[in-house]
């Protein structure tokens, strides 16, 4: 496809670059990324988009799931999940990095069994603009008072000093939370 025929803005293209810049990726990588970028159309052809991040296991897939549709309920909004994007190029935290900067809003559903978004949320809180679009729909659970850890609970203590953390037990409270996103 020309370059002229593009349906990425060029932003985009240039955000892809730097994040890229510093790796050595393969033509067949490049073409792939590419390739995601265009999949991505709908996030920049609506006012606010969504990356839904968390556990992939069935119960909680589901839950995700119930969150993604939740939002894409709004009009003019669209949310994902990283797994809705079509490619399984090797480079997944340039994957989720190139991702990240083109949407409105990271959205984390943080659960502590089986494991949740432990890698993400470390690059969530480890760069100011990610960390600024960020939002973590954490559940509460009635028979521990620190479930998660006390690394993961500092992560959670920045979001909620930002007001940015709502807690839910069941998913009844987490749609109740995800209506409460900007």
């Amino acid at each position: 496809m020309p370059d002229e025929e593009s349906p990425i803005p060029e932003d985009i293209l240039k955000s892809a670059t730097s994040q890229l810049k510093q790796e050595e990726i393969s033509l067949a990588d490049n073409e792939e990324i590419t390739h995601t970028l265009s999949e991505l159309t709908p996030v920049y052809e609506n006012d606010r988009s969504y990356f839904v991040l968390g556990n992939y296991d069935r119960e909680s897939i589901r839950r995700l799931n119930l969150v993604t549709d939740r939002l894409n309920r709004r009009e003019d909004a669209y949310a994902f999940r990283m797994v809705d994007i079509r490619g399984e190029w090797d480079n997944s935290i340039q994957k989720f990095c190139l991702i990240a900067d083109l949407v409105t809003y990271l959205v984390g559903v943080a659960e502590k069994d089986p494991s949740d978004f432990l890698v993400e949320q470390g690059l969530l809180v480890g760069t100011t603009e990610y960390f600024s679009k960020s939002y973590v729909l954490k559940r509460e659970y009635d028979d521990e008072e620190h479930p998660f850890g006390w690394m993961q609970d500092g992560v959670f203590d920045l979001f909620e000093n930002e007001g940015r953390l709502y807690r839910w037990r069941v998913d009844d409270d987490l749609l109740e939370a995800a209506e409460s996103l900007p």
